[in-house]
């Protein structure tokens, strides 16, 4: 795989691979990442995978940026000569209720795709989703990918409010919103997990590399579990 190396303001590397959605560049992102985490290299700060991208924060004068580049780079050469593999993704399954308030705008949906509600549930709980990218709020996962029919256009006004747990498309992705925020996807469903909690010893309920399903639950349950 291509990587290049980018300055990323004063006290950041930007890694970059191939611009594109890919499970395999996604892999490779968060291997690089565990394994830099893993040297614990002085004067890194922080790392932040994202779909083709790696952002390394660093502090300096404890490290340069061309010392940090030599040291990364030594680790992707280390990657590639030994046979080494990534442990299997966590797979995780999230309890989803696609009824009434919960899913505001699945009935828009069945209209927009030509699918009646069961259909559009059907497809969304027998898709396994790759976790992207955590971002846009603490423990937002970005999720893909949506089968083609279930692409569609984010709102052309974001609501102001969207309830924390709500389960939303957009484009070809799919997620979670983890506290009550304004938001412009599709509202389809909701969870009563709860993807972020600060009090946790991992806040973030999924990681970046984790595979999801969803499995759907009635209102009843929906409402005991939010309990």
């Amino acid at each position: 795989m291509n990587i290049t190396f980018h300055r990323f303001g004063s006290q950041a590397l930007l890694i970059q691979w191939e611009q594109r959605i890919d499970r395999d560049i996604n892999a490779a992102v968060v291997r690089l990442a565990k394994e830099i985490e893993q040297a614990k290299i002085p004067g890194i700060t922080y790392c932040l995978p994202a779909y083709c991208s790696l952002t390394v924060g660093y502090r300096s004068p404890m490290i340069t940026y061309d010392l940090l580049c030599r040291e990364i780079e030594a680790l992707i050469s280390a990657q590639r000569t030994l046979t080494s593999t990534m442990p299997s993704p966590r797979q995780i399954t999230i309890p989803v209720c696609y009824e009434g308030p919960c899913a505001p705008d699945l009935e828009w949906l069945s209209e927009h795709t030509g699918l009646d509600c069961e259909q559009i549930i059907s497809l969304h709980t027998s898709t396994p989703f790759h976790v992207y990218l955590i971002g846009f709020l603490p423990g937002f996962p970005y999720l893909a990918t949506l089968p083609s029919v279930l692409h569609a256009p984010r709102k052309e006004t974001p609501r102001l409010r969207v309830p924390a747990g709500s389960v939303a498309l957009a484009g070809l992705q799919t997620g979670i919103y983890p506290l009550e925020s304004p938001g412009g996807w599709q509202i389809i469903g909701r969870t009563p997990v709860r993807l972020f909690d600060p009090k946790r010893e991992s806040p973030f309920y999924l990681q970046t590399g984790d595979e999801v399903r969803f499995e759907a639950i009635g209102w009843d349950a929906f409402q005991h579990a939010s309990d």
